[in-house]
């Protein structure tokens, strides 16, 4: 199983409509979670008709600096856990990575998804910047933003995926290209 991965796309505030590099990429996945930051919750409903489709709701989502509110919408939550080929997967965009002395990854997961919450991978947005960890014993995965990487002008940026096989999660995280996709790092890491 492979899931898609995207956060921050930020439409129309780093271009009128998400690059066709970034729907291209989510072509074939079985899932895509979108990290939030969305900003027009068309994006998802075009992402939904690639693949089932979840998305959780940004700062920036819920109106910040003047931004419109997004509206309701069955796809659009502040957190989603949801299981995948047996691997319990969290989606949401704020995660504290790096962990900070007085809120971890483990208090986030509480705060967002209950202390019963028993995540194996949890997916999330908010930096712009692509990473993958592993804190608190949890796969923490981060797709960046495929318009604005590390928060410079609007480029073409990065996006991920969560291959599931046998019980065990794989991530990777690409950068977006004309010609299609180059991995960003060479990444081995599974849970």
């Amino acid at each position: 199983m492979r899931i898609g991965l995207i956060s921050d796309t930020h439409i129309p505030e780093a271009a009128p409509e998400l690059w066709p590099e970034a729907y291209a990429a989510m072509e074939g996945c079985d899932a895509i979670l979108h990290a939030g930051d969305i900003y027009d919750i068309s994006v998802v409903d075009r992402l939904n008709e690639i693949a089932p489709t979840w998305a959780a709701r940004g700062n920036g989502d819920d109106g910040s600096s003047g931004r419109d509110v997004q509206p309701d919408h069955p796809l659009l939550a502040n957190a989603w856990a949801h299981t995948f080929s047996g691997v319990r997967v969290g989606l949401t965009h704020h995660l504290p990575v790096p962990e900070l002395s007085f809120y971890t990854v483990a208090d986030a997961i509480e705060r967002h998804f209950g202390a019963d919450e028993r995540l194996d991978v949890c997916v999330y947005g908010d930096t712009h910047v692509h990473r993958i960890d592993t804190l608190s014993g949890v796969l923490c995965v981060n797709p960046g933003s495929p318009t604005f990487p590390r928060n410079l002008s609007a480029q073409l940026g990065t996006v991920g995926y969560l291959d599931i096989e046998d019980g065990r999660a794989t991530p990777s995280l690409w950068q977006l290209t004309p010609g299609g996709l180059e991995p960003t790092e060479s990444w081995d890491r599974e849970i």
